[in-house]
């Protein structure tokens, strides 16, 4: 059984996705394990309570400076024993330190597909913007492992979502969350715990 970590930020709403995917089976031999968030309002904690999963917050203003922080974010997942790290709307930039901890065992999604509109300053809104104002007839979303660059890891999964006349970054985001992030984000996780990724050469290879 894999045990994961999701650390959120916000909402939720990727959580939520996982929590229904391990439900209704989508999502076998894994559960999350513990929710993580820096923003103790975070409406993901209250997702996670009412699911009846343990969560804990641990936050930057808590600690007297950043490599404090990153300290005991670090410390606390490694302690915790757990298999996989999931980012889902996670705002806050990893330590080196929790990556190479992890090495090719955290992952994201990201609302576009990498390589077009990532990278620095590149999240929510933004990159849904970005895209429509390049015109561009498709976008998505991506999970990709997490390495120590900006949505630089090795692609997992992609899915392209149309764009259509007369969208607005909040139309395409919602469009881009139901058709592609909701859905590649518990595909993946049920494919690495049942041990059907590797990474070689920094590219990811997935078996039947």
């Amino acid at each position: 059984m894999l045990k994961a970590a999701v650390l959120v930020s916000g909402g939720g709403t990727n959580l939520q996705a996982i929590i229904d995917s391990i439900h209704d089976g989508r999502i076998t031999d894994a559960c999350i394990d513990i929710v993580v968030s820096n923003n103790p309002g975070a409406y993901a904690l209250e997702r996670a309570a009412k699911a009846g999963i343990e969560t804990r917050v641990i936050s930057p203003k808590s600690y007297p400076d950043r490599p404090a922080f990153n300290q005991a974010l670090t410390d606390f997942l490694k302690e915790r024993g757990v298999d996989l790290i999931v980012l889902a709307g996670f705002m806050v930039v990893l330590p080196e330190m929790l990556i190479k901890a992890f090495p090719n065992r955290i992952i994201n999604v990201h609302p576009s597909l990498i390589p077009a509109f990532c990278g620095t300053g590149f999240y929510g809104l933004r990159v849904h913007e970005a895209a429509l104002a390049r015109g561009v007839k498709v976008s998505g979303a991506t999970v990709h492992f997490v390495d120590e660059g900006t949505d630089t890891g090795p692609i997992i999964l992609q899915q392209a979502v149309q764009v259509e006349e007369g969208d607005t970054p909040e139309i395409l985001q919602r469009r881009i969350m139901e058709q592609a992030e909701w859905k590649i984000m518990p595909k993946a996780i049920d494919l690495i715990a049942h041990g059907k990724v590797t990474v070689k050469d920094g590219k990811v290879y997935i078996s039947k």
